[in-house]
């Protein structure tokens, strides 16, 4: 069984053919909000990134993940960020298309990548950060198991107001590996 594809779409590395998919995501101001920049990328920029990435989880310490139909039409980003292979823990951010919202895409490859989360990386846990109002993230993840687990009072700034981010977590059931037991 193949974690990254399903009836539907498949997850797959960044390509440069995708240049123009990231530069338009990334430079949504409307989508801001969710991320921790507040400036536009340029071109070169995304186009160094994308040729510079070693799609290791390992090396990069994130793994940016390209959602598309089985056609290869792209639908969105999703990702794997703050890495900790130590405490093996991850976040997850996920994006999608603004024309592409509203039809299951991102329910699905989040699915897709909290199963390779823990089957392939084997990571315990997986995270994220939602603001207290972005009720359509805050149900996506918690139908794949997430938990809100803490609130970061008055956390982000958004035209001129202090909003709360709820923190939700997906814990797995991983049995701790053998050198970590001592056994």
């Amino acid at each position: 069984m193949n974690l990254l594809n399903s009836d539907r779409i498949r997850l797959r590395p960044v390509e440069i053919e995708d240049l123009d998919l990231l530069y338009k995501l990334e430079n949504d101001m409307d989508s801001w909000h969710a991320g921790n920049h507040l400036n536009p990328l340029s071109r070169f920029f995304l186009e160094q990134y994308i040729l510079n990435a070693s799609n290791d989880i390992y090396v990069d310490k994130q793994l940016r993940l390209v959602i598309t139909r089985k056609s290869g039409e792209a639908l969105g980003i999703i990702d794997l960020f703050e890495f900790d292979p130590h405490h093996r823990r991850a976040a997850v951010g996920i994006i999608i298309a603004p024309g592409e919202r509203g039809h299951g895409y991102g329910g699905e490859a989040l699915q897709m990548l909290v199963s390779y989360a823990e089957k392939v990386l084997q990571l315990k846990q997986l995270y994220c950060g939602i603001d207290r109002d972005n009720q359509k993230s805050l149900r996506l993840f918690t139908q794949k198991g997430f938990v809100h687990t803490g609130t970061r009072k008055a956390w982000r700034l958004s035209e001129k107001t202090w909003k709360d981010e709820l923190f939700l977590q997906r814990i797995f059931d991983c049995p701790a590996k053998p050198e970590e037991t001592g056994q």
